[in-house]
């Protein structure tokens, strides 16, 4: 890696910790830690909404599938506009007039205690699980441009972002996500530029050879539930952005945060809206590096082309083709990306864990032991994520399988919300009969498949994994709904 890159990365990588820590004397009482008292501007929170969508996943893995497959998961994109009509309409007004820390608050008033630890416990697992994935992801551009040992980089990744995040709380990563935004989208824009003027014919070429080549495909429009055809993908990107907005404490926290209910709106319009254009970007950056590579290949190491490496190919275009000082910006972009995400993954998953189940065990706890308990959250979380991270080291695309598990561990959590805000006659027994009923759903789709193999193949499941979420949602809330015909009674809580 070149001085001038290196130079430009570190300077980065220490402004980013030095700004988070600036934090450190303003974030006294947990709730500055969680929701910084009202006084963040809707940009800004926009802004992070933003970044809390990309990290390393988008600025990795979507150009990885894009250079190996096609286009096929920027469907996911399109179903935002969908879920952003649904957010502002009812999971804005119902969280902002609950006014708790915490996203799951609601489900307590609604259904009761075991409804709010349920998803909490479902939200935790989705967190670690992302936190390990982005970590993973931003080990492979520094194993590319150093060659050192990738548990080695994740450990030392995991710590710098621990240290900015615990010290300066909610506000250090909203402040930390908007400059990181910026950073990336300039990246990308940049990057994509230079590989349209690299090719001999341009953007033509780029083009040309990506339709010969089927790069632009949104993938089947087929019937097909078993695999990743357009309408696969388009509802389950429709059920996992309801569920962003309606019920990841990420997205909540930040409806908390905004200084009114119009401001909150605004920073969720857009922060979902901006997303679109750079996903779509990021898909033109891997189809580009294809063709680029088709016009080059002798640029291309053969291990690069081996299963398991396409999220490493941007990396090392980056440290291998682009010119000096641009690389240090992508390396920046990549790091802004992920140090984000999971800096907000570790505020969330903390102020989750304090909300939901330590203040229900110490009701009366203290200021201090409340932050205590919010850094010693977030030091467990991201251990966790290190030591799963480890284990994720050349999968074979990283996408598929993070998509995968939080469809898993989501454990349909927006069907029990959907159920509660929809239903007033479904109560307490009708709602954990669907949770059951939709948590049996999830384990047969996730586990079958490896369970069930020789002359029990037959009770596989034939569906797709992307589809878990969707089939998970729907059975809870279809059997909740029909179950309380007969067994529940209309509510009068005004929640």
């Amino acid at each position: 890696m070149r001085t001038i890159d290196l130079l430009i990365f570190i300077v980065y990588l220490v402004g980013i910790i030095l700004l988070g820590t600036s934090f450190y004397k303003k974030n006294r009482l947990a709730s500055d830690y969680s929701t910084g008292t009202g006084s963040l501007p809707s940009w800004i929170i926009g802004l992070s909404i933003f970044a809390t969508y990309v990290s390393s996943i988008s600025y990795l893995a979507l150009p990885g599938i894009a250079f190996s497959s096609n286009w096929n998961t920027f469907v996911n994109s399109l179903t935002i506009p969908l879920a952003l009509i649904v957010a502002v309409k009812f999971f804005v007004p119902l969280y902002r007039n609950i006014g708790s820390a915490s996203a799951y608050a609601y489900m307590e008033q609604r259904f009761g205690v075991w409804a709010r630890v349920y998803v909490a416990s479902c939200y935790l697992l989705t967190q670690i699980m992302r936190t390990a994935t982005i970590l993973y992801l931003l080990a492979l551009p520094l194993y590319v441009f150093f060659g050192w040992d990738m548990r080695l980089i994740i450990l030392l990744t995991g710590m710098s972002v621990l240290l900015y995040s615990n010290m300066g709380g909610i506000k250090a990563v909203v402040w930390t996500d908007a400059i990181q935004s910026i950073i990336l989208i300039a990246g990308a824009i940049i990057t994509l530029i230079y590989i349209f003027i690299s090719l001999p014919g341009g953007v033509g070429q780029y083009i040309d050879i990506g339709c010969q080549n089927d790069k632009f495909s949104l993938g089947s429009f087929g019937t097909s539930l078993s695999e990743s055809t357009f309408w696969v993908v388009f509802v389950y990107g429709l059920f996992i952005n309801l569920q962003n907005y309606g019920i990841d404490q990420n997205y909540v926290q930040r409806y908390m945060i905004a200084r009114n209910f119009k401001e909150a709106v605004s920073s969720v319009i857009v922060g979902g809206l901006l997303y679109i254009p750079v996903s779509l970007i990021f898909f033109m950056i891997g189809t580009g590096l294809f063709v680029y590579f088709q016009v080059y290949p002798e640029l291309l190491p053969v291990e690069f082309r081996e299963p398991g490496m396409s999220d490493s190919v941007f990396p090392y275009y980056i440290v291998q083709i682009l010119p000096v000082g641009l690389s240090g910006l992508l390396i920046a972009s990549i790091f802004a990306a992920g140090m984000s995400t999971v800096s907000t993954s570790l505020n969330s998953g903390s102020t989750v864990f304090l909300t939901d189940f330590y203040k229900r065990i110490k009701k009366n706890a203290s200021e201090k032991s409340s932050i205590r308990v919010l850094y010693i959250t977030s030091a467990i979380i991201i251990l966790l994520g290190i030591v799963i991270a480890f284990f994720m080291i050349k999968t074979e695309s990283i996408l598929s399988l993070y998509w995968s598990l939080a469809g898993i561990f989501s454990g349909g959590m927006i069907g029990l919300l959907l159920l509660g805000f929809f239903s007033k006659r479904v109560d307490n027994i009708s709602a954990a009969i669907g949770v059951t009923l939709g948590l049996l759903v999830i384990v047969w789709m996730s586990l079958s498949p490896i369970c069930f193999t020789g002359n029990m193949s037959a009770l596989k499941s034939p569906f797709h994994n992307y589809l878990t979420i969707v089939f998970g949602t729907m059975v809870i809330f279809f059997s909740g709904f029909l179950v309380s015909l007969f067994v529940g009674k209309k509510t009068n809580k005004k929640i």
